[in-house]
């Protein structure tokens, strides 16, 4: 018999707060898709947040709200499990 609570987030859920605030807070650096295993997509925001002088963070502002607006559920198959880089 499992002890394991019936209502566990399941696994990656963890992720999503700090994911999600570090994209509306830092979202310029691309660090939220570090966080999340994005090296590529990460690596893309922060230069294309330096070039654009921080504009482009808009872009991890949405995304920070995004991930924190959907159940953790979707979270983990949608950005965990399909690996969705972007939105």
């Amino acid at each position: 018999m499992s002890t394991e609570p019936v209502n566990s987030p399941p696994a990656g859920a963890e992720k999503k707060l700090i994911a999600g605030l570090l994209g509306i807070f830092l979202g310029w650096t691309g660090v939220h898709k570090f966080v999340l295993g994005y090296t590529k997509e990460g690596i893309i925001q922060l230069i294309l947040g330096f070039v654009t002088c921080g504009l482009f963070g808009i872009i991890g502002l949405i995304e920070g709200i995004i991930y924190l607006s959907k159940s953790d559920a979707e979270f983990v198959d949608t950005y965990i499990t399909h690996k969705k880089g972007w939105f």
